[in-house]
């Protein structure tokens, strides 16, 4: 999905190039609930949506003022900077170690994914002032939902309301296009954006513990029952893999998982797990970029499923230190982790605004692309 209709225009709520939007500390800055002429700025008072020539002036927060526009191509390299430099500086900031390592160029590969997964559906806030950019955000929609991804705000400007207004824009986009939910996989051990989510209705349904695990040389010498039926997915897979999603987690992701499966960035490994029927049981995506060894989405009936998906993901890359999402609630599992020599990083939630199943099975997320 182009996030445009069949003549090229923007679908309600997503914002084209060329049309910006002025936004201010308020937090207000969310696309009115009918698309705008191409080029037409907008902004929003206290009567509502009105042309920018119309409003007598702009409302200034402490700092500059702003504007959402949709992500350019040009804006990559920025972006890149952006996600390396706010990530890091908050986990910094609360005395952990960097999250990314190698230089901003390492990070551009979120922009790479959701262009071309979801063309058209970014949006950055540009310092009017300066034309440098305060903050950015993915979203992703989805047969049945829309997902949050990374979202982003320079240091320079945590708590000036930056957040809040990419946030409303994406929950505009995700209401007028009458999407049943918007989710996302949220820290647990940043209290900021649980704040911020949670005053915009998001509700945290579900927890994971993060684990990494140092994977030897060799291979990690362990064994499943399910180890034989775990094979390489192919495209024939696709419709299978939604099929099971949907008994288990209540959404789809078709795009994401043919995306993966072809494979283009020569980063995704896909497997699935067979049942003596010829059905699938479970599917696991694995990441191997430089910024983002993980391990996830997974999708699959019971721990033993799962286990098996996340021995033969974890095999795939020797000498490195994958990290994967375990659901806390299953006891099982997280001890077999332990035994396996995986230890706890950090914690999860998934956060969902709207319509929700609870999980029927094992659910792992990720962050690129994000689960939601």
């Amino acid at each position: 999905m182009d996030c445009r209709d069949c003549l090229g225009q923007p679908v309600c709520g997503c914002l084209a190039h060329g049309s910006p939007l002025v936004t201010d500390s308020s937090g207000l800055g969310n696309i009115p609930p009918s698309c705008r002429p191409h080029g037409a700025a907008v902004s929003c008072d206290s009567a509502g949506w009105r042309p920018v020539s119309d409003v007598p002036s702009i409302v200034r927060f402490a700092m500059d003022s702003y504007t959402l526009r949709p992500m350019a191509d040009g804006d990559r390299a920025e972006v890149a900077e952006l996600i390396y430099s706010s990530i890091n500086s908050w986990y910094n900031r609360h005395g952990m170690p960097d999250i990314f390592r190698g230089g901003p160029v390492v990070t551009e590969v979120f922009y790479d994914v959701y262009h071309a997964v979801e063309p058209g559906c970014t949006v950055v806030a540009e310092n009017e002032r300066t034309g440098r950019l305060m903050g950015s955000c993915f979203y992703h929609p989805r047969e049945h939902h829309v997902s949050l991804g990374i979202m982003t705000v320079h240091p320079n400007y945590f708590g000036h309301g930056v957040g809040s207004a990419l946030l409303r824009h994406i929950i505009e986009f995700t209401e007028s296009n009458n999407y049943g939910s918007l989710r996302l996989t949220q820290s647990a051990l940043n209290l900021d954006s649980f704040s911020l989510y949670n005053r915009y209705g998001f509700v945290p349904r579900y927890s994971y513990q993060d684990m990494l695990l140092e994977v030897p040389e060799g291979g990690i010498d362990q064994v499943t029952r399910r180890d034989d039926d775990v094979r390489e997915a192919g495209d024939h897979d696709v419709d299978a893999m939604a099929e099971l999603e949907m008994s288990v987690s209540g959404i789809t992701r078709r795009e994401d998982y043919r995306y993966c499966i072809e494979n283009e960035l020569d980063i995704w490994s896909v497997s699935v797990c067979e049942n003596s029927d010829g059905g699938l049981d479970g599917w696991m995506v694995s990441c191997g970029h430089q910024a983002m060894n993980m391990l996830g989405p997974c999708v699959a009936r019971d721990e033993e499923t799962a286990a098996a998906l996340i021995l033969d993901g974890l095999n795939r890359y020797p000498g490195r230190t994958p990290v994967f999402l375990v659901p806390m609630e299953k006891a099982e599992l997280v001890a077999r982790m332990y035994s396996w020599g995986a230890r706890n990083c950090e914690m999860h939630f998934c956060q969902v605004r709207g319509d929700w199943q609870p999980f029927d099975g094992i659910n792992m997320p990720s962050f690129l692309p994000e689960t939601g």
